[in-house]
């Protein structure tokens, strides 16, 4: 008499999440043993070092496996039947793989995205304490990502969720760099240095959200400028020809506001704030006046406001009245004029205010 057996093989794949971080953090099968061991892996678990090795080393050979996935995600979730995953595993592993150190972006920052400007992350895995391997994976991650984006319209932030299904807030940190790595901003002067990738971060957001043809809601390229919103801004140097009656009016409403030794800075070099302000609104629609946008803003505004040591508040108070004041005058009555000259240095003063470390 025959009996009917039903066989099943599973190959559900395992995923340690502590042991997967230390892969992805570029660490060693060897290195990763050593590391569990230091934290008392061996006491947890009562397992001998030679069985904890063992399983690091089993993990260790499937995440490489599943690295050719991971540098396309959706392969990993849906087009690929070698590994059973569950959904919120899947979702983990792109996470963590795609994740980003700050120090080591802030490097990346202004570097050509070649072949040759992957050979500098053994430099700068020295010099930020992060794995060389590790800064490799950032560095493809982030090619990757911007050669897959960079022509396509709409939203950056939308397109990089949707071809590589990362969450809202890793996609808008990849956004932001491929923002900055289109418009080609220098990054690298050694001026910019104290910017944290935080501070470019900022910078890029509030540029996006309101010097791109996204703020007109027409069909549009995050990574491409309003044109016409930048050749407007021209027409702001109506401002200099009435900047005694604008200083005024500054003045007015910030002597109450400032120490004595702040407003006497203020009533001296104005007109040097003032033109530094308009200047670098006037020239951005000259792409290489465009690529040195922070450090002109650096230059031109951050370095004598930090000689004559101005607090945050001070410059808060400055730009705010700055802002205000101009709206105010007659000459911005016009409305297009007026909208292009709000909408150019809201952004100028949430950009200097974050870049302005006191």
């Amino acid at each position: 008499m025959l009996s009917e057996v039903d066989v099943f093989i599973s190959n559900y794949t395992l995923v340690d999440p502590e042991v997967y971080q230390l892969w992805v953090d570029g660490h060693s099968s060897s290195e990763a043993v050593s590391i569990l061991h230091q934290r008392g892996i061996c006491q947890q678990t009562n397992a001998p070092i030679e069985l904890v090795a063992s399983d690091v080393l089993d993990h260790y050979r499937t995440y490489s496996l599943l690295e050719r996935l991971l540098a396309i995600p959706k392969k990993l979730t849906s087009e690929q039947l070698s590994f059973q995953i569950e959904p919120q595993t899947s979702q983990m592993l792109i996470d963590m793989y795609y994740e980003l150190d700050d120090g080591v972006v802030r490097e990346l920052l202004g570097k050509k995205l070649t072949s040759k400007g992957r050979k500098d992350m053994d430099e700068i895995a020295e010099k930020t304490g992060v794995t060389s391997k590790s800064c490799r994976r950032q560095y493809d991650n982030i090619k990757k990502i911007f050669k897959t984006v960079e022509d396509l319209p709409g939203s950056l932030v939308t397109n990089i969720k949707q071809h590589f299904l990362l969450p809202d807030d890793l996609a808008k940190r990849y956004a932001a760099i491929v923002f900055i790595a289109c418009l080609r901003f220098e990054m690298n002067k050694r001026k910019l240095q104290f910017l944290t990738f935080p501070d470019i971060y900022h910078c890029a957001n509030v540029m996006m959200t309101s010097w791109t043809y996204r703020y007109t809601g027409s069909e549009y390229f995050d990574t491409d400028l309003d044109r016409e919103f930048l050749l407007e801004l021209a027409d702001c140097r109506v401002l200099m020809d009435n900047e005694k009656h604008h200083k005024h009016l500054v003045c007015i409403k910030l002597k109450p506001m400032l120490l004595e030794r702040s407003y006497q800075d203020l009533e001296s070099n104005f007109r040097t704030y003032s033109r530094a302000l308009l200047g670098v609104g006037l020239n951005l629609n000259r792409s290489r006046e465009l690529r040195f946008f922070f450090l002109e803003l650096v230059e031109r505004l951050i370095e004598p406001w930090r000689q004559i040591t101005w607090s945050h508040t001070d410059l808060r108070n400055f730009l705010g009245a700055y802002l205000q004041c101009a709206l105010d005058m007659d000459v911005l009555r016009e409305g297009s004029l007026r909208d292009a000259f709000e909408r150019y240095l809201k952004v100028v003063t949430s950009c200097l205010l974050r870049m302005y470390h006191t």
